[in-house]
């Protein structure tokens, strides 16, 4: 019998970074994203990179664009939040805090059974890492 392959993610949050490579550097170092690709722009900068959660999922990121007729999606670097699912967030929290993370909220727990932390990255990005994996589907 064989087992099933794990379908790969298809909600891929997207960030935009101004040192989208200094960012890529950062959340694998602080929180634990493993580096899939990081593809250059031909500017110095990253034209799109992928890291992976180990426990699932990932997030996408590159360099901010200038705006123009080309670019018709723009996301300003800081903009966004994210919530990752961790069996262990007091092992996430002292690998960030060792790496210079500026921790929001340290380890609680939660009136809704989860343990978690909020950081922010040096891009400003709000991150959430916790035990509540969310409700399965009905």
């Amino acid at each position: 019998m064989t087992t099933p392959a794990v379908p790969l993610p298809t909600v891929w949050p997207a960030l935009r970074a101004r040192d989208a490579r200094g960012l890529i550097d950062f959340l694998v170092a602080a929180f634990g994203f493993e580096e899939v690709v990081a593809h250059p722009d031909g500017d110095g900068g990253i034209a799109h990179a992928q890291l992976a959660w180990p426990a699932g999922g990932g997030i996408m990121l590159g360099s901010v664009r200038p705006a123009g007729p080309d670019v018709a999606w723009q996301v300003p670097p800081g903009s966004s939040g994210c919530y990752v699912v961790t069996g262990d967030p007091d092992a996430v929290h002292a690998r960030a805090l060792a790496a210079g993370a500026r921790i929001l909220e340290p380890p609680h727990d939660t009136g809704y059974g989860s343990r978690e932390f909020a950081a922010v990255d040096p891009e400003g990005n709000h991150w959430s890492f916790g035990t509540y994996p969310g409700e399965p589907r009905s």
